[in-house]
């Protein structure tokens, strides 16, 4: 059993969104997703996908997507995005597929580790931090809070956070959610969101003792990382 990690599909098996709009990289993306996926994902493996998974705006829509990403091999877990508006109830979601789970105050499990998450959102002292970014972002440090409190419950000492957004700004200065990994020991963190020419401000390693995987889907060339 691996477990792998890609963030950022932006699926849109409906036909409305081109993502080579954004680059020629992003030409036909959900088939190379798909021809890497198939290459090394095992049906026993997991998989984590940490937000931005489909355009679509409702869920009826998005439906074509989760299934495209259900008949893929592995488990999914997967966080939601700041594009993900298709995200309704987490119990609906979680009553759609055996093999895809959906965190949200909850957390998932493989092997030993908790596999705990939450969007997260801009950090303070970023440049688009405004004070309307305030209320979001401290609910979703409770969010996150929840999610690791749900894993300590059950005894769970290894712990990884998916979390679509940045943990930092980018000057990489400390966030609230970070002091958060601290307080629970978290040994890896998976995150995306950054594409183009933020990806040259991204952290990707270790830092104070936790590593930090940025798994944005042109980042990683459309093909999931081995985290474990």
């Amino acid at each position: 059993m691996a477990l792998y990690a890609i963030s950022d599909l932006h699926l849109d098996l409906n036909g409305d969104k081109p993502m080579d709009i954004f680059g020629e990289n992003w030409f036909r993306h959900d088939k190379k997703i798909k021809e890497n996926w198939i290459k090394k994902v095992k049906d026993e493996d997991t998989v984590l996908i940490s937000g931005d998974i489909s355009w679509s705006m409702k869920i009826e829509d998005g439906m074509n997507d989760l299934h495209w990403i259900h008949d893929l091999p592995g488990k999914k877990v997967m966080v939601k995005g700041n594009h993900d508006y298709w995200w309704v109830s987490i119990t609906k979601l979680n009553n759609l597929y055996e093999d895809m789970e959906f965190i949200q105050n909850s957390f998932s499990v493989y092997e030993e580790y908790a596999i705990c998450g939450t969007r997260g959102w801009i950090c303070p002292g970023g440049e688009n931090f405004k004070a309307h970014d305030e209320k979001i972002y401290n609910r979703e440090l409770m969010r996150l809070r929840l999610s690791l409190d749900a894993a300590i419950k059950k005894d769970f000492k290894k712990i990884i956070v998916m979390i679509h957004y940045p943990p930092m700004n980018e000057k990489l200065v400390e966030s609230g959610f970070v002091e958060i990994f601290k307080e629970y020991n978290v040994e890896k963190v998976i995150y995306g969101h950054l594409h183009g020419p933020s990806l040259s401000k991204a952290l990707n390693g270790k830092k104070d003792g936790i590593e930090y995987v940025l798994t944005s889907g042109d980042y990683l060339n459309f093909d999931p990382i081995k985290i474990l």
